[in-house]
């Protein structure tokens, strides 16, 4: 999880958030299945808590990425997934076969990935770049067909 602790009752009330126990599944759930899909999460909150609507955790998702705890991605073609590495614009790289997703850490030295040829005047404050390819198991699955 993000911040300098990664207790999420801690980290909910620093973000001025109740603590309540959907909350504190979701975000134990995802600080153990990065960029997991909603329905997962989902499954997971509900094996850890018991009955939980999907509304509830629709909102919950939706409170922690408003508050800044998740980060919500979605690449072309994916359902929305959820991760609690935030605040530090790394990107992912996108399996075309199987859609694993993995971290990828930003440019190292300046920040190339944050400097745009033309700004338009926005203050830019982060980029989201998306590389796409094949996974070793794919690739390794594709060589020995």
């Amino acid at each position: 999880m993000t911040g300098p602790t990664s207790d999420p009752a801690t980290l909910l009330r620093a973000a001025g958030l109740r603590v309540t126990q959907p909350r504190l599944a979701t975000l134990r759930v995802l600080a153990g299945m990065p960029h997991a899909e909603t329905e997962a999460v989902i499954a997971a909150v509900r094996a850890d808590l018991g009955e939980v609507s999907h509304q509830a955790v629709y909102d919950v998702l939706r409170v922690l990425t408003d508050a800044g705890l998740v980060r919500r991605i979605q690449p072309q073609g994916s359902v929305a997934r959820y991760e609690t590495r935030t605040g530090d614009n790394h990107h992912h790289v996108v399996c075309r076969s199987c859609g694993a997703i993995e971290d990828v850490d930003c440019a190292v030295g300046h920040a190339p990935c944050l400097t745009a040829e033309d700004d338009h005047g926005f203050r830019i404050e982060e980029a989201e770049v998306v590389y796409w390819g094949t996974c070793p198991a794919c690739a390794s699955a594709r060589v020995a067909t």
